[in-house]
């Protein structure tokens, strides 16, 4: 039934369907539009909490009378709608903004290029095993807003992504943690570096003198920004030279230094779950935040020595005849996929590709050329692959199924070699998303 002034949910996937629910649950008008058709999943929690919905198209005048939207992540601002919606003066925001007004929680967020949701799921373990009233939500498991419709935590960690930054306004984060910023989804920001940057930056909007904003110090992109911003929040810096900094944390004779006020602990790098550079970045974040909650030291050092690595993310799958396998199907952008090859101690078969967003590849040359033996393109267009490496590397072959890509890697890899699949790119040109990637990828590997 529709009512004037309702709150008008764009999108039923996972943020969309949990911010139907919650406004269910808090006694507002809601109605749910779908322009595809809505997965069995969600529809069956649409008709369970009675929400109105349609699918595979929009009621525009009913869209054109709402009170307020909630936009799925996944639709760009700049589709006619949501234009016109703004020039109607209709507030349009997303489902983290949605949520944050019905919880009193504090909450943890996360961004930056690459690193997050490791970053996120190691706090949450931190927090966890201290035994902290914790959610984990935000662009990682359960939407913020059914977390918020089902539970009462104290603390939150979300993983926030740019475009969930986009649409929040008045959402503020007790600690923010900005991890990195590399180029990265630029066709939805006019192929303009900055106006991804200025959205990343959106994790320090409303914070107050006594909220935290961890960063990473070694960042040349972070460390131009802070020198024309104002940042409210009190500073914690971590990397490699910011082990005499208080708060903060960095690295002193192969250990990492956990300061908070004027107490530190260090871990060595030995002791962490996670391995590789980029991991030690992500733990040492992980870590400092834990500090500024006061958590213990006993319990930080444990939790990053137990850590379970996320699925995808430099997972190891299987040695074949001596050939090992790696599914690093996360890696999305070219950033991510450098960490991945600096991380190679093997001569390595790289498979890669999929949909370019704008990739220079000129940063992952030194690397290609000291470490990889072959490329196995796994895209539908794979030309600005071969522009790029042709003469770097003996052998560069196009593939377009994981089972193609899989068995030419297998065929050009020899004992005491290395697979890894680390795309550098979107995977939606022949995959749903990159977790499927990598699951085909693994279930290819696993019936050679």
């Amino acid at each position: 039934m529709k009512q004037k002034g309702e709150i008008i949910v764009l999108g039923a996937g996972e943020s969309g369907t949990g911010a139907a629910v919650l406004a269910k649950k808090q006694g507002l008008p809601v109605f749910v539009s779908e322009k595809g058709k809505i997965s069995e999943k969600y529809r069956r929690v649409l008709k369970q909490f009675e929400i109105d919905f349609e699918e595979n198209g929009h009621d525009t005048v009913r869209i054109f009378s709402a009170g307020k939207v909630v936009k799925s992540p996944g639709i760009p601002d700049s589709v006619p709608m949501i234009c016109q919606l703004r020039e109607k003066g209709i507030p349009v925001i997303s489902e983290i903004e949605f949520a944050a007004a019905f919880t009193k929680a504090k909450k943890i967020c996360i961004t930056g290029s690459n690193g997050k949701t490791t970053t996120t799921l190691l706090i949450y373990h931190i927090l966890k095993n201290e035994g902290v009233n914790v959610g984990l939500a935000g662009n990682v498991g359960k939407s913020f807003a059914s977390q918020v419709a089902f539970n009462d935590f104290d603390w939150y960690v979300l993983e926030i992504s740019s475009f969930q930054l986009d649409g929040m306004f008045g959402f503020r984060a007790d600690i923010a943690i900005l991890l990195n910023i590399t180029p990265d989804h630029l066709d939805r920001y006019d192929n303009n570096f900055q106006k991804y940057v200025d959205s990343k930056f959106r994790i320090l909007q409303n914070q107050r003198e006594n909220d935290y904003f961890v960063y990473w110090a070694d960042d040349p992109v972070i460390r131009r920004e802070l020198k024309k911003r104002k940042v409210t929040a009190i500073p914690v810096p971590f990397g490699e030279h910011s082990a005499h900094l208080y708060p903060g944390a960095g690295i002193v004779n192969d250990k990492i230094r956990f300061n908070n006020d004027k107490n530190s602990f260090d871990m060595t790098l030995e002791q962490l779950a996670l391995q590789g550079k980029h991991n030690v970045y992500n733990s040492m974040a992980s870590g400092v935040t834990a500090r500024l909650m006061e958590i213990r030291n006993e319990t930080i050092k444990q939790s990053l020595s137990d850590f379970q690595n996320i699925a995808h993310r430099l997972e190891y799958v299987a040695s074949v005849h001596g050939v090992i396998f790696i599914n690093d199907s996360k890696a999305t952008n070219i950033n991510s996929t450098w960490y991945a090859l600096e991380y190679m101690e093997k001569p390595t078969v790289w498979i890669m590709g999929g949909v370019d967003k704008g990739n220079d590849y000129d940063l992952l040359k030194p690397l290609v050329a000291e470490k990889v033996k072959a490329i196995v393109c796994l895209g539908l267009d794979n030309r600005h692959i071969h522009k790029a490496f042709d003469g770097l590397v003996e052998n560069i072959v196009d593939t377009e199924t994981a089972q193609e890509a899989v068995s030419a890697a297998y065929y050009l890899a020899e004992k005491g070699e290395t697979v890894l699949l680390s795309p550098a790119c979107a995977s939606f040109d022949l995959f749903e998303n990159y977790e499927d990637r990598g699951n085909q990828f693994k279930a290819a590997v696993n019936k050679l």
